[in-house]
């Protein structure tokens, strides 16, 4: 088993991604937002199994290419085998972004929930902007947490019995300033890639909502089931004492992460495959032109 850890998540990736975006809307952004009109050379950072380039490929003119760049090894040879069969122009290099210099030499620079990993992500904002030539762009599709803990709507259940919105925001906020890694990255963008000297910048918000509904078809109801607790929600919160410990050490009042416990708990035991429930994962997508 990888040490890497992603490495070892490729099927959560490949279960939970279908979630974010419809189709036709990632579509009306390639056409009628960006307006990408020419074949364009794509790169990928932390590209995972190459999720963006199987989604974006098929909508930009032909002739585009793809290039993926990840420091997992069992991500990248994933990539290699899914992108074997398909008929784009596409290249995959194990590396550490962190530490590789890229050639200027793609017209589009992207990344997918990538940068809240990332404890310097204007170090790597800028590493995207080196290797876009003038006019190029650069895409960032990314989480905003506390948005996303926001817009859940469940059926004979208070939002606000299972989803503590003030003690999470206090939680990814002290994450924040303890790691630099940053959950509600999404909705910090657009200021990031102004201040990095990108033009036109904007940001769009992902379209999904997801609709658990106990009239929709049997296998569709399951599959979409499965997606949502792979996504992670209704995951039981375990042992009360770890919990409580690991939460106060991230900053929280003994009161607090109890709180947070019983709320996890609660949706642990109310969420289940015959349960109503929508939920709109809230992804940001910010965007800039390149112009030096």
């Amino acid at each position: 088993m990888s040490e890497y850890y992603w490495d070892n998540k490729i099927e959560y990736l490949r279960n939970t991604r279908g979630l974010y975006y419809n189709d036709d809307y990632l579509e009306f952004l390639v056409k009628s937002v960006w307006k990408i009109v020419k074949p364009v050379n794509i790169i990928d950072y932390g590209c995972g199994f190459g999720y963006l380039g199987l989604k974006l490929l098929p909508l930009l003119p032909e002739g585009s290419t793809y290039t993926g760049i990840d420091k997992g090894n069992e991500l990248i040879n994933t990539a290699r085998e899914v992108f074997q069969n398909q008929p784009y122009p596409s290249e995959f290099f194990i590396s550490d972004i962190e530490e590789v210099t890229i050639d200027r030499k793609y017209d589009i620079a992207i990344c997918h929930a990538f940068l809240l990993h990332m404890t310097d992500s204007k170090k790597i904002l800028q590493k995207m902007i080196d290797c876009v030539l003038d006019d190029g762009m650069v895409i960032c599709f990314e989480p905003h947490w506390i948005a996303n803990m926001s817009n859940y709507g469940f059926d004979e259940l208070e939002q606000s019995q299972v989803i503590k919105l003030g003690i999470l925001q206090k939680l990814y906020e002290g994450d924040f300033n303890r790691k630099g890694k940053d959950g509600n990255i999404g909705i910090k963008l657009p200021i990031y890639l102004s201040q990095l000297g990108l033009k036109n910048v904007e940001c769009r918000v992902s379209d999904k909502v997801n609709f658990l509904d106990q009239n929709m078809n049997l296998l569709s109801k399951q599959s979409l089931f499965n997606s949502l607790r792979e996504e992670g929600l209704g995951e039981l919160p375990g042992e009360i004492e770890e919990f409580i410990h690991n939460l106060v050490n991230r900053g929280l009042m003994l009161n607090e992460a109890m709180e947070q416990y019983e709320a996890e708990l609660l949706f642990s035991k109310e969420f289940a495959d015959h349960s109503y429930l929508t939920y709109a994962p809230n992804m940001k997508i910010t965007f800039g032109n390149v112009k030096r």
